[in-house]
């Protein structure tokens, strides 16, 4: 049987079932990661983007737009986004719900995500889970000065968290924006909602990986080959 690169499989479900958005969009988000980043080098390369504003959500994704030919806008020069595509790193097929962040550009993808009209995730089979935080420790933005508090406060509440090492630096992974990136080893989330709502509740912390209720549509890229669109409100 051959076998297929599933990334890649959904960033082609992402441009043939969406392109008639993609086209009509003036506005267009884009998120960040290897799946986006070859959504975005497809869409440029079929022409889809000619004309429109792209408004990124990293530097990381500044620079590929830029390197395609493209002008990349922050998101204060415009007052929404028509579509928003990102990849994302663990998705419940059932709700749609999110965990995101293992780029450390969640606090830029949520305000996008948040702020655009129709949300498209691309997404290989194997981010697929039953319950967030199955494969993947969650991430949360925290203000670099509140860092001590907030550990502490997250210990307190039973939570084994730590600041995300850099790979190139010293020191913890700071955001585009500022923070510094904190995982949670949280296990599978009995309640993400309840978690996101003390999460929010401890100052310091900026914004976290939880994406609920974000999602209009997540395209999901199969080895086998060929990909699966899963709708809001049920598969397609």
């Amino acid at each position: 049987m051959a076998l297929c690169n599933a990334k890649a499989e959904a960033a082609r479900g992402l441009l043939e079932e969406f392109e008639d958005e993609i086209k009509e969009a003036s506005v267009v988000g884009v998120g960040t990661g290897s799946t986006t980043a070859l959504a975005l080098r497809e869409a440029q390369r079929r022409g889809l983007l000619r004309g429109k504003q792209i408004v990124v959500s990293s530097m990381a994704t500044a620079l590929l737009a830029s390197e395609l030919g493209l002008k990349p806008l922050m998101p204060n020069v415009v007052d929404s986004v028509d579509i928003y595509f990102d990849g994302a790193d663990e998705v419940v097929p059932s709700t749609l719900d999110m965990i995101k962040g293992r780029g450390a550009a969640l606090l830029g993808e949520k305000i996008l995500a948040y702020n655009s009209r129709v949300r498209i995730y691309v997404v290989d089979e194997s981010k697929i889970v039953d319950r967030l935080g199955s494969k993947k420790p969650l991430p949360i933005e925290v203000v670099p000065w509140a860092l001590g508090f907030v550990l502490r406060e997250l210990g307190k509440r039973g939570l084994e968290a730590s600041p995300r090492e850099g790979s190139g630096k010293d020191g913890p992974v700071v955001s585009d924006w500022g923070g510094v990136i904190v995982d949670i080893s949280t296990g599978p989330i009995e309640d993400p909602r309840r978690l996101e709502a003390e999460l929010h509740s401890i100052p310091g912390v900026v914004e976290t990986g939880l994406f609920l209720g974000l999602a209009d549509a997540v395209v999901v890229g199969k080895k086998s080959c060929g990909y699966e669109v899963l709708r809001s409100g049920g598969r397609g």
